[in-house]
């Protein structure tokens, strides 16, 4: 097991009152304003999935509690969130030509709708385009927007339609998502159709380097990612995963894989969705419940702002006569710690899935955030760790990928 090589002077730990593990906490106040002063970024933000629903406004306050929604400009001031990558997400149908151009169409409104936002608030947000531009956009106070692809279903069987992406901004790729597609086999589908990446997958990752693209193995199998990391020139990222060692779960990554993802330079970005943090007890009533709910209503981004609102008086009164166990911020930290302690803080950071099922008891939005740098603080990380865990290893992974591109267009 790697040690952690690095830890907090003796004038920072009593500046921030960090003790050995299990001590006092340390002092909120003077934590929060040291993650303040850092660059915070989340690798995988489901937020754009509210951007086209009726009414929904990412400049207003909202919260949990009335729509389940975990990110907004006022919720990402106060919990010191300066951006991340928003998730261009199309869930997984047909493997025909209608099926593929229907979700062509789906994700191009998605990317369109996150540049909507941006060009409704220049002077919130910004289009991120390169690893430098995070920083950046920061200094002047404004959100950063780079745009991410969770699942490849979208390009169908043409891998140029991956170049359309990365020119609406898409810096991150996931070619899989739920179950299997023509790019990849699932994580979570028990189906091993390519044993791991397809033919035409294996020509995206050509095409994501030769474009400066980030390769994303969260959701994938563990062959996919053994592939990715043999057939990639640049660093794979896991966007939003967990660790094995600590639930076995097949989302998650055995400590095998991940000191291999360590060692080529990659990173894993921690989640927050209960389920893969913890098992948590199936609810069979539940499930109908709420199944039969979905059926009835359809897609929530389709509906008037009365039938979101009545849908969402549904599931509540699903959700208390069938209330389900969750998992809480110390189940979160446990994965976050034990993948630090296995691989160092050069090659762990957050992706914790928001609006997308992150979210835990003490932790239930963006504001929550400034707990883990204290958590990090007081299990003895300095503050150069805690950055790196933040944004510091995400952009040298990007910053790679586009070294390659670079070089490999000028080859």
């Amino acid at each position: 097991m790697l040690k952690r090589a690095c830890r907090l002077s003796l004038a920072a730990a009593a500046l921030y009152g960090v003790q050995s593990h299990g001590a006092s906490p340390v002092d909120a106040a003077e934590a929060k304003r040291l993650h303040e002063r850092m660059l915070v970024l989340d690798t995988h933000l489901d937020a754009p999935a509210n951007f086209v629903k009726p009414g929904w406004n990412v400049a207003a306050r909202h919260s949990f509690d009335d729509d389940g929604s975990q990110v907004d400009l006022p919720r990402m001031i106060e919990g010191g969130l300066d951006g991340g990558f928003w998730a261009i997400y199309t869930g997984q149908g047909p493997r025909t030509s209608e099926g593929f151009a229907a979700a062509r169409d789906t994700a191009l409104l998605r990317a369109l709708s996150i540049h909507e936002v941006v060009a409704r608030n220049p002077q919130h947000f910004e289009l991120a385009l390169t690893s430098a531009d995070a920083a950046r956009i920061a200094a002047q106070g404004k959100r950063v927007v780079y745009l991410s692809i969770e699942n490849g279903y979208p390009l169908g069987l043409d891998p140029t339609l991956l170049q359309t992406f990365y020119s609406l901004g898409v810096r991150l790729f996931g070619p899989v998502h739920f179950r299997n597609n023509d790019l990849a086999d699932s994580a979570t589908d028990p189906a091993k159709e390519w044993n791991g990446l397809s033919p035409l997958g294996k020509r995206l990752v050509v095409e994501a380097n030769r474009l400066g693209i980030v390769l994303d193995a969260s959701h994938a199998s563990d062959d996919v990612l053994d592939q990715l990391i043999e057939l990639s020139r640049t660093p794979v990222m896991l966007s939003h995963s967990g660790c094995k060692a600590v639930f076995d779960h097949p989302r998650n990554i055995d400590d095998d894989r991940l000191r291999k993802l360590a060692a080529s330079g990659g990173v894993i970005q921690m989640n927050s969705l209960g389920a893969y943090l913890k098992r948590i007890p199936p609810i069979p009533q539940r499930d109908k419940a709420f199944a039969e709910l979905s059926a009835k209503y359809g897609p929530a981004a389709n509906l008037s702002a009365d039938k979101a609102a009545e849908l969402r008086q549904a599931r509540r009164a699903i959700e208390k006569q069938y209330p389900l166990e969750r998992a809480t911020f110390e189940d979160f930290m446990n994965h976050l710690l034990h993948a630090l302690r296995l691989v160092g803080p050069d090659h762990v950071g957050i992706g914790a899935d928001w609006d997308g099922g992150g979210g835990v008891i003490g932790m239930d939005d963006v504001t929550a955030l400034p707990k883990i740098t204290a958590r990090l603080l007081q299990e003895g990380y300095s503050a150069a760790d805690i950055e790196k865990i933040w944004s510091g290893n995400a952009l040298r992974v990007l910053k790679a990928a586009e070294d390659y591109a670079q070089r490999a267009g000028t080859e």
